[in-house]
């Protein structure tokens, strides 16, 4: 985000939510944890959000440097989506959001309705933050 942009703000909350606190951007930087994406990827991983939708919110996250976009000038182009250094210093806190989350589901007994691939992607990540679910 710009200085001149962070400057309108009245605290820091403000500045971070007005910068994750897009309809899809924290599940976009969840998804994007120790691994890059491409836009057909993510689309699968968001049915709900409409391709439109969805370009908005990578287009806001890779403008305030949350994301890097990385293009393939192929036949059939790809572009491919990865956390930047900003970015990824958001991971431990979506991983405290996503304990959370399941403590949650837990209380309630009720499973993780994350896939394994996830939840052992979530394992791994918090592994390497030295937490553990």
């Amino acid at each position: 985000m710009e200085i001149e942009k962070l400057k309108g703000f009245d605290c820091p909350l403000e500045a971070t939510l007005a910068m994750i606190g897009g309809k899809y951007k924290i599940l976009i930087v969840y998804f994007l944890i120790n691994r890059t994406l491409r836009y057909s990827e993510l689309q699968k991983l968001l049915p709900q959000a409409s391709p439109k939708m969805l370009a908005q919110q990578l287009k806001e996250l890779e403008r305030d440097g949350l994301i890097d976009r990385k293009l393939y000038p192929v036949v059939l182009p790809k572009t491919e989506y990865s956390l930047t250094g900003l970015g990824s210093s958001l991971a431990p806190i979506i991983l405290a959001i996503y304990q959370w989350g399941e403590r949650l589901f837990i209380n309630a007994g009720l499973e993780n309705p994350c896939n394994e691939e996830d939840i052992v992607r979530m394992q791994d990540a918090l592994d390497d933050f030295g937490h553990s679910i």
